[in-house]
């Protein structure tokens, strides 16, 4: 029955493939579990609700795909976004977590709508390459920023904005000890390489006494934020801008994964099509608005995906082993609750550098591309606005093409987003 419904023929590859490929698939992103709660903590949302909600939209994320998509691809909370909920919306916009949380169901159901229309093709196709690296890139340096900031490597100076940390400080150590250990594993091609390196710094801080163990297992803890959106915000500069936010960067973020995987998945067809690839971006989109119920920040498709297909993964069972094993973590939240922000700082950081690899096709040549690029991915972390990045990037963009007499080569879905990223300019200052 799995073989029919899946198409284990057709797609030349059997049960145990399928489930070897999900779980290499979740030893490669598993990093979520602790890496998440405790991003939502750091907005108000205690660490068990974040916990329960995370591994709840993700196991629920990755069946939709599974199921209905038939896609070898996991979902979960996006990296970039959670840090943009607690940091930006709820931190600096100074929203509720249940204001933001409506935040993210309105994004996510304007998401499902619009890819329900032939919009959503013509954008894409709109959307120059290069404003899609740099959107890319400049979320790499914004959790670069926080991950920095929270590993103590980058500290507040008043003289200088930002200044080095002390270097005798023994968290701020270990954390530089957590980011080799990652790139280390991680260039021996070992799968888990991130949560690994997470588990090693834990423990060193445990054995050590800088921070308490807790346990490991336990009943999974009740939820205190599920079901609990507040739409009260909604009419105001902040709350839309935040909407603003979170539709463009989850379409940047979930189109470019889904592209970029449909090939080593077998899902583009000689025709340069991607089948169902429709259903896919439906299946991540409904994950974010069940997400966003459940309690968590913005869900998107995961590139660490790559890990199954290099597995050999090409059939939803995929994504079903993910959502599986998610489910059986419910159980050790007081293992995930112990895990140090030091031992986490580093993930932040060695995700960021997974973000920057795509300045590798930045056209630095052409001043009309390489400054667009560059304004984009540096205003976003250093004004702490991804808003800011986007908007500015694509003025930049269409600015100097213009002044270069090069108009011809701007689409009208470019045009459109700037001028969009002009009304939410306007409309920041009354933020």
């Amino acid at each position: 029955m799995l073989a029919h419904f899946f198409g284990f023929e057709k797609h030349q590859t059997s049960f145990w493939q399928e489930v070897v490929a999900g779980i290499s698939t979740f030893l490669t992103m598993s990093f979520i579990i602790a890496v998440n709660p405790g991003i939502l903590s750091d907005a108000g949302i205690d660490f068990g609700s974040a916990f329960i909600a995370t591994i709840g939209a993700t196991a629920l994320g990755c069946l939709i795909m599974g199921l209905y998509a038939k896609w070898p691809v996991a979902v979960a909370p996006g990296m970039g976004l959670n840090a943009y909920f607690a940091y930006v919306v709820v931190l600096g916009y100074e929203l509720t977590p249940q204001q933001a949380l409506a935040a993210v169901f309105i994004s996510s159901v304007a998401f499902f709508i619009f890819s329900l229309t032939k919009i959503r093709s013509w954008l894409i196709l709109s959307i120059p390459a290069q404003m899609q690296i740099a959107i890319t890139a400049g979320i790499g340096l914004f959790l670069a920023m926080i991950g920095l900031t929270s590993a103590g490597i980058i500290v507040d100076n008043p003289d200088t904005l930002v200044g080095l940390g002390r270097l005798d400080n023994i968290e701020l150590l270990l954390s530089l000890v957590g980011l080799v250990v990652m790139a280390g594993l991680d260039a021996r091609n070992i799968k888990g390489s991130i949560l690994i390196g997470i588990l090693v710094i834990s423990i060193i801080g445990w054995g050590s006494g800088l921070t308490e163990f807790g346990g490991i297992a336990a009943m999974p803890p009740e939820s205190q934020t599920a079901f609990s959106l507040d739409f009260s915000a909604l009419a105001t500069p902040a709350f839309l801008s935040v909407v603003f936010v979170m539709f463009f960067v989850d379409f940047f973020d979930t189109t470019g994964t889904l592209t970029d995987i449909a090939e080593p998945a077998g899902k583009r067809m000689l025709d340069g099509k991607i089948d169902n690839l429709d259903k896919a971006v439906l299946a991540d989109t409904s994950a974010s608005i069940f997400g966003s119920l459940f309690g968590t920040s913005t869900m998107t498709s995961y590139l660490e995906s790559a890990a199954g297909l290099r597995a050999g993964g090409r059939t939803g069972l995929t994504a079903v082993t993910v959502a599986v094993l998610f489910m059986g973590c419910l159980f050790f939240a007081p293992l995930f609750q112990a895990i140090p922000a030091f031992a986490t700082a580093p993930a932040l950081i060695y995700v960021a550098f997974a973000f920057l690899r795509s300045l590798k096709d930045a056209d630095w040549a052409d001043p009309a591309s390489g400054l667009a690029v560059m304004v984009t991915m540096f205003v976003m972390p250093l004004s702490f606005s991804i808003a800011a990045g986007i908007s500015l990037g694509f003025l930049t963009f269409v600015t100097v093409r213009l002044i270069a007499g090069r108009g011809k080569e701007i689409s009208a879905g470019c045009w459109l987003l700037t001028v969009l990223g002009i009304v939410w300019m306007l409309a920041s200052t009354a933020l």
